[in-house]
C-alpha cells in the first residue's frame, strides 16, 4: 500500500513540472521602447530652442519636428512643435519654409486647441513674411485665415486678422487650379469685425487696416463712419486704435464731402474728423487722451476756424454760450417765473432747439485744447502743447489767435517735463509772435523762480507768489 502511494506522488510531481517546462517554454520576450512623457518632451525641446541650428540641417530637423506634430496627444508639446517650426522659417537664412506650408496647414485643418491653433496661424504668417513674392502662397494663406475668421475662440481670430493685414492685397489673383480670377475684398472682411462682441477682435481688427494702410494699401472711405462709431467703445484700447484709423482715413480723403448729421449741409472729412478726435482729448483713458492729443497736432490742413474753436475757454451748449446756475436764477427770479409746481412742464425750457440747426461738428471742436493743458496727468499736458506747437507752425493765422497766452500759462506748470517742453514749443514759434508786457513778468518770474532752485536745491519750484495777474495764485 505505501509503495503504490510513493509511486502515485511521484507520477503527479512528474506531471506538474513538466507542464510547467512547457508553459515556460511558450513564452517569448517583448521589448518596448520607453515613450517620453510630456514634460520630458517639453525639456527636449526647451533644450533643443537654446541650441543653434545649422543651415544645412534645418529642413531634416522640421520633418522630425513636423512628424512628432502629427503623432503627439498632448497640446502642449504640439503648442511648442509649432512655435519651433516659426521661429525655424523666420530666422534660418537659406531656408525656404515653403516647403512645410502644406504640411502646417494639414495640421491645422484636424487640430482641435485654440492654443495650438492661434500659434500654428502664427507659423504661417511668419512664412508668409518670409515670402513675400510669391503670390500663390499669400493667396491660399489669406484663404485659410477667412476659413477660421469663425472659430468661437478669441485669441484664433486675432490671429487671422493679423494674417490679413499683413498678407492681405487687393489685387486680382490666378487660383491654385488657374481656372480664373480670385479677388477678395479683404478690407470688407476686416471691417465686419469692428463690431465683434470681444474688444480684443475688435482693436486686432482695426490694427489690421492700419497694417493694410502701412503697406500702401489705399483705404476705403466708407470705413470712415465705422471708425468715428468706435471712438466710444468702452474699450480703451479699441479707442486708441480707432483715433489713429480715424486720422490715416483723414489723410487719404482730406477733401472729401461728409453730410452732417440732422443738416443738409456739407462738410471737409479732414475737418470732420478734427471735430470728432477732438472730444477724446477728455478721455476717461489718459492713455486714449495722449494718442488724440498727438493726432490732432498732426492734422495740418484743417480749416482755420476748427482750430480757432480749440482755445475757446467759454463754456458751450450747442455752440451758444452756457449760462451758469446762478444766472439762470437770477433770470427766473427777476420775472417771476418760478415754477410751483401744479403745472404739468411747467419748468420745461421755453426755447425750443432746432436739431436740425446745430452743428454738431464744429461744437466737437469747441475749447479742445483747454482740458488738455489742464489735465491732471502730465503727459497728457505734454502732448497739448507739442499739438499746439505743430499747429501754430503749420497756420500763421493760428499763432494770432493763439498767442503765446497757453505756452506762457505751462510755464508755471509743477512737472519740470511740461516746463522744458513749453519753452521749446515758445522757442519754435518765436519769430510769429509778440510777448506782452504781463507775459514778459511771467518768464522773468520763472527765470528768478529756476535760478533760486539751482541755488538752494530744497526749494520747491513756485515757493513765493508771484506778483503778475497771469498766474493764478490762491488767496
Amino acid at each position: 500500500m505505501a509503495a503504490h502511494l510513493k509511486k502515485r506522488v511521484c507520477e503527479e510531481f512528474t506531471k506538474v513540472v513538466q507542464q510547467q517546462q512547457e508553459e515556460i517554454a511558450t513564452k517569448k520576450l517583448r521589448l518596448t521602447k520607453p515613450t517620453p512623457s510630456p514634460a520630458d518632451a517639453l525639456q527636449y525641446l526647451l533644450q533643443f530652442a537654446r541650441k543653434p541650428v545649422e543651415a544645412e540641417s534645418v529642413e531634416g530637423v522640421v520633418r522630425i519636428l513636423l512628424e512628432h506634430c502629427y503623432k503627439d496627444n498632448d497640446p502642449s508639446v504640439r503648442l511648442k512643435i509649432a512655435s519651433l517650426l516659426g521661429l525655424l522659417s523666420k530666422k534660418c537664412k537659406g531656408f525656404s519654409p515653403d516647403c512645410i506650408m502644406d504640411d502646417a496647414i494639414n495640421i491645422l485643418q484636424n487640430e482641435k486647441s485654440h492654443r495650438v491653433l492661434a500659434q500654428l496661424l502664427d507659423t504661417l504668417l511668419a512664412i508668409g513674411t518670409k515670402l513675400p513674392e510669391n503670390q500663390a502662397i499669400q493667396m491660399g494663406l489669406v484663404d485659410v485665415a477667412c476659413k477660421h475668421l469663425t472659430d468661437t475662440s478669441p485669441g484664433v481670430r486675432n490671429k487671422c486678422l493679423q494674417l490679413l493685414g499683413n498678407l492681405g492685397s487687393l489685387e486680382t489673383s490666378v487660383t491654385k487650379d488657374g481656372e480664373g480670377l480670385a479677388v477678395r475684398d479683404v478690407q470688407k472682411i476686416i471691417g465686419d469685425y469692428f463690431s465683434d462682441q470681444d474688444p480684443r477682435v475688435r482693436r486686432a481688427a482695426i490694427k489690421a487696416m492700419l497694417q493694410l494702410h502701412e503697406r500702401g494699401l489705399k483705404l476705403h472711405q466708407a470705413i470712415y463712419n465705422q471708425a468715428c462709431k468706435l471712438l466710444s467703445d468702452e474699450c480703451e484700447q479699441v479707442r486708441s486704435a480707432a483715433v489713429q484709423l480715424l486720422w490715416a482715413i483723414s489723410q487719404l480723403y482730406p477733401e472729401s464731402a461728409v453730410p452732417i448729421p440732422f443738416s443738409n449741409e456739407e462738410i471737409r472729412l479732414v475737418d470732420d474728423a478734427f471735430g470728432a478726435i477732438c472730444p477724446v482729448v477728455s478721455d476717461g483713458s489718459w492713455v486714449v487722451r495722449v494718442q488724440a492729443a498727438k493726432l490732432l497736432g498732426s492734422m495740418e490742413q484743417v480749416s482755420f476756424h476748427f482750430l480757432e474753436r480749440t482755445l475757446d475757454k467759454k463754456l458751450m451748449s450747442d455752440l451758444r454760450r452756457k449760462r451758469t446756475t446762478r444766472e439762470r436764477a437770477e433770470e427766473l427770479y427777476r420775472s417771476g417765473e418760478f415754477s410751483s409746481g401744479r403745472k404739468w412742464g411747467g419748468d420745461a425750457p421755453k426755447e425750443e432747439i432746432d436739431t436740425g440747426a446745430v452743428n454738431l461738428m464744429e461744437s466737437g471742436a469747441c475749447g479742445a485744447f483747454v482740458p488738455g493743458l489742464e489735465d491732471e496727468m502730465y503727459e497728457v499736458r505734454i502732448a497739448a502743447v507739442e499739438a499746439l506747437c505743430m499747429l501754430a507752425q503749420s497756420s500763421p493765422s493760428f499763432v494770432e489767435k493763439c498767442r503765446p497766452d497757453f505756452p506762457v500759462d505751462m510755464f508755471n506748470d509743477e512737472i519740470e517735463e511740461v516746463r522744458l517742453q513749453s519753452i521749446h514749443s515758445m522757442r519754435k514759434i518765436s519769430k510769429n509772435i509778440t510777448l506782452r508786457e504781463d507775459q514778459l513778468g511771467t518768464l522773468m518770474e520763472v527765470l528768478e523762480v529756476s535760478g533760486k532752485s539751482a541755488s538752494n536745491p530744497g526749494a520747491s519750484f513756485g515757493a513765493r507768489a508771484p506778483e503778475h495777474p497771469c498766474i493764478f495764485w490762491p488767496s
